[in-house]
């Protein structure tokens, strides 16, 4: 089968399931249903999900052009996703949409049998696949510059425009769920850094790294796949700096991809929450082996492990408590802190917004500070607060997982979450015209047996 072939049975599959499902939400003047804000791999999900819910009076913003949603395509710099191939999500359980009727299609059943991991370019092209074959009406180059809670409704400005949503989903990945991470260190600022001292989710022009010593912070996957780039472009060495004495060897959060844990963590009381996930982040996770090795097999790698920086000195030069190590660049590899309330978009509801510290004692909150700072979240991954409107807003991306677990960021959770999220939405969408809908009810009629001798007009019925 072709892929124009596959494009035509999903589309006829998704006829055949009545998508998009009519719409069934009482209008509001105005006012938009449902906004997402953010059109990567989560974004264009939940909006699919809401859709085959009956939800279509929603839009979906994404502030980067088509094809550069999410990090696939720019500071994820693996060669292959970490997830086995068999992992579905964006395909909400049609057959026809998951990857690998994608990949076959396009390759061939032999190709995919032979297939180790998924390309990551690949899985990018997979996806807008995906929102074009549904389609999933994603509107790129829309940012987002606020969100603020009015009456019975959310407020968002981007920088053409102002609408109301009585939903809003804040679905913009992982650097949606705070800012970059940077280390504390005894004189660096960020925001005074040399244009040769790089964060990881910057745009790298890694070719100028030719013939280049390169200084690496951090030994996750994101350290080796920058290390790698940079050695794959010419660098003549990369040095990578660890803290730990070893590297992590066990991916915990592995173990929670099972139904059980994917339906059941978010019933869990808030003690057994907090355990779970204090736990799987204190353990870390290892660097994927294939990451590692696309590293080894170049003599100009190495790592120095037990040795943190303390400092970045000009020049730059990497400072730690064995000495100076001058460099030409240097990445820096911590990802990304969970802190919503550092997101310039919701700068207008940071007050509103209920945390974990809230829920958890005074010690364990100072234990464990990032995990304190993730927002507490309800069912449907609705913030939670003082003010009346604050359930409006849905977190779906990585800082709803102290809340949910790995279900609006990880491939193996997304389907969960989406499905969880657009059910959520819907029973307070219907909840709030309840009353219109009974009114509705009341009127309802269709004259089902007109065409039998059994039928009673409206007016002679009693």
């Amino acid at each position: 089968m072709s892929l124009e072939a596959l494009t035509a049975l999903a589309r006829r599959e998704l006829a055949q399931l009545r998508h998009p499902v009519a719409n069934w939400v009482l209008p509001r003047e105005g006012m938009l249903d449902v906004l997402v804000v953010g059109g990567g791999m989560c974004g264009q999900t939940a909006t699919f999900a809401l859709r085959r819910e009956g939800v279509t009076n929603l839009r979906c913003l994404d502030r980067a052009p088509r094809g550069a949603e999410g990090p696939w395509t720019t500071f994820a710099r693996m060669d292959i996703l970490r997830s086995p191939k068999h992992l579905t999500g964006p395909d909400l359980g049609i057959a026809s949409l998951t990857y690998r009727a994608y990949h076959e299609a396009k390759f061939g059943v032999e190709h995919w049998e032979k297939l180790h991991k998924i390309d990551r370019l690949e899985w990018a092209r997979y996806l807008q696949w995906v929102r074009d074959t549904v389609p999933i009406p994603v509107e790129n180059d829309a940012h987002v510059r606020s969100i603020e809670l009015a009456s019975g409704a959310v407020r968002v400005s981007t920088a053409k425009e102002t609408v109301l949503a009585r939903k809003v989903v804040l679905a913009m990945g992982r650097e949606g769920s705070g800012a970059l991470r940077w280390p504390k260190l005894a004189t660096f600022d960020p925001a005074r850094r040399e244009a040769n001292v790089y964060h990881s989710a910057d745009d790298i022009e890694f070719a100028a790294l030719k013939g280049k010593k390169v200084g690496i912070l951090g030994a996750g996957a994101s350290a080796f796949d920058n290390a790698a780039s940079a050695l794959e472009a010419g660098a003549a060495q990369v040095v990578m700096f660890a803290r730990r004495p070893i590297l992590p060897q066990v991916n915990k959060s592995k173990w929670t991809a099972f139904p059980g844990f994917l339906h059941g963590y978010a019933a869990l009381d808030d003690a057994r929450k907090w355990r779970f996930y204090t736990y799987i982040f204190s353990e870390q996770v290892p660097p994927p082996y294939e990451s590692v090795l696309r590293c080894e097999r170049h003599p100009g790698f190495s790592i120095r492990f037990g040795e943190g920086w303390t400092d970045i000195a000009p020049g730059p030069s990497a400072v730690t408590g064995k000495g100076r190590h001058e460099f030409d660049a240097l990445i820096v590899c911590t990802g990304f802190d969970v802190n919503l309330t550092d997101r310039p978009e919701v700068a207008p509801i940071r007050e509103a917004i209920d945390v974990w510290a809230n829920h958890v004692s005074a010690d364990e909150a100072r234990k464990f500070p990032e995990e304190a700072r993730f927002p507490y979240l309800g069912d449907a991954f609705q913030l939670s607060g003082p003010h009346p409107d604050i359930g409006r807003v849905h977190v779906f991306n990585w800082g709803s997982t102290m809340s949910h677990g790995a279900l609006a960021g990880d491939i193996p959770g997304l389907e969960t979450g989406a499905r969880r999220l657009a059910a959520g939405i819907v029973r307070d969408l219907f909840l709030e015209d309840a009353d219109r809908h009974w009114e509705r009810l009341r009127v309802h009629n269709e004259d089902e047996l007109k065409p039998t001798r059994y039928f009673v007009p409206l007016d002679k019925r009693k």
